[in-house]
């Protein structure tokens, strides 16, 4: 019996040996094994099986630069401005962030997230955008599997200080409006005037063709996919603009910005006085001139809110109209004052 016993436990520790590590260690281990399984060799063997199995799922993660191909390819159907603006954010987090690119997604750490943010963006609404984006390639890896959770989620939103929002005076909005129409014979003015005189964003109008817009019924039809929010929405085409649209339409179904638009917008702005340094252009001028205006004379939140495309009135009574800029807002609008006399 006691030979049984001897012989026994010299084949333990063979077993123990043939493991390659310390021999004292493998016998910690095994005992750990042993009180998982509340000492039951089948219940120890199970849980071995099932701590494995959820390492082996721990450890299963891609390298941040393929978490961003992956979170881009099931972009694909989103708006050519959602997806293009997805890339250039996360290019440049690679760009700035030395050794992200590859880095584990897994092994990534909510502190890491808010260094990255700060370190590759320089403003708070960048990097309030930074964190929705980087937030987004996170939320991909989380769909397969190559980390447990989304660490952007413990990152504190980036505080922005709403500023007064600048709009055109009259002297500059004639200057604009002299330009558009000498510029490249007057290839932009259309843009510009729907821009100025409904609201229409730079990125939406780009899109546009002249099918969308119907001057009988004084009416441009933003479509979902041109959208910048996705929603479509009818846009009034008041007097001003009816006569822009009226002196510039081009063949049905065409566009209604030249080839380059953005180009051309840039270049345009400047013929009109406004360089970078010296004269910087307000950023969404003439959307705020448009809706700045629009309430000082029509006296409607609702109205403005279904005519610009927000959900809710929300943005536009904290920061999206300088109703102290405005000035003769019935000059503005003076041909649809003649028109309800």
């Amino acid at each position: 019996m006691k030979s049984n016993k001897i012989n026994k436990e010299q084949a333990a520790i063979e077993v123990l040996k043939s493991t390659g590590v310390d021999i004292l260690e493998a016998a910690l281990v095994a005992k750990s094994a042993i009180a998982s399984g509340r000492g039951r060799i089948k219940r120890a063997l199970k849980c071995l099986e099932a701590g494995a199995e959820s390492l082996k799922q721990q450890e299963r993660t891609v390298c941040f630069e393929k978490a961003v191909a992956a979170a881009l390819e099931a972009r694909q159907g989103r708006r050519r401005r959602t997806v293009y603006d997805f890339r250039y954010f996360c290019r440049r987090f690679m760009k700035r962030c030395p050794g992200l690119a590859r880095r584990k997604v897994r092994a990534i750490t909510p502190l890491e997230c808010a260094q990255y943010i700060e370190q590759a963006f320089d403003t708070p609404r960048q990097r309030q955008k930074a964190r929705l984006i980087l937030s987004g390639v996170f939320g991909t890896a989380v769909k397969r599997g190559w980390c447990s959770g989304n660490p952007v989620a413990r990152v504190e939103v980036p505080r922005v200080v709403e500023k007064q929002v600048s709009i055109l005076s009259q002297q500059e909005i004639k200057g604009l409006r002299q330009t558009a129409e000498r510029y490249q014979g007057g290839s932009c003015a259309a843009a510009v005037g729907m821009m100025l005189y409904a609201g229409i964003r730079p990125h939406e109008v780009a899109r546009l063709s002249w099918a969308q817009v119907d001057l009988r019924e004084r009416a441009i039809y933003i479509l979902p996919q041109h959208s910048k929010t996705g929603g479509a929405r009818r846009v009034t085409i008041h007097k001003p603009l009816l006569r822009i649209l009226r002196e510039h339409k081009r063949a049905e179904g065409g566009r209604i910005c030249p080839p380059g638009w953005l180009r051309h917008w840039r270049e345009l702005r400047r013929a009109a006085g406004w360089t970078s340094r010296e004269h910087p252009w307000p950023q969404d001028a003439l959307r705020h001139t448009y809706a700045s205006y629009h309430l000082s004379y029509f006296r409607s939140y609702a109205e403005l809110q279904v005519e610009i495309g927000h959900r809710d009135a929300t943005l536009l009574r904290t920061r999206y109209v300088d109703q102290r800029g405005v000035v003769n807002a019935d000059k503005f609008w003076r041909s649809e004052r003649r028109q309800s006399a």
